[in-house]
């Protein structure tokens, strides 16, 4: 089963499950904010994707925490990811062990097809 994470007023989670129903893609949506990621889960992510993909650094919860003013080791951040997780970029697409993270329209084509959650001639 093909996972969507984020939380579920934003603008880019709305696009990416419409994109997915209008192809009719079964997912499951993870709303971080109802159930947040394990630290577990997000060091799984982090080492698939690395915390560069991982942070959305030009967000309002990233610029409120003055991350950038803190310059904090990469420990650091995961745990304030884990505290602050409407900080992960959105959306982030989970399939088995494979991880997408952020709205590419073309990637996401590319990733369902490899993965056979869509048909070539869509």
């Amino acid at each position: 089963m093909l996972h969507v994470i984020g939380i579920p007023n934003c603008n880019k989670i709305r696009d990416t499950k419409k994109w997915l129903n209008e192809r009719e893609i079964e997912f499951e949506f993870i709303d971080v904010k109802k159930e947040p990621l394990t630290m577990d889960e997000l060091k799984d992510l982090e080492f698939k994707v690395g915390l560069d993909v991982l942070v959305n650094s030009r967000g309002t919860t990233y610029r409120n925490l003055k991350i950038k003013d803190m310059n904090p080791s990469d420990e650091e951040m995961l745990q304030l990811l884990f505290e602050n997780q409407s900080m992960i970029k959105r959306p982030v697409l989970v399939f088995e062990e494979s991880v997408l993270v952020g709205f590419d329209e073309e990637a996401f084509e590319t990733f369902m097809k490899e993965h056979e959650l869509m048909e070539d001639d869509q």
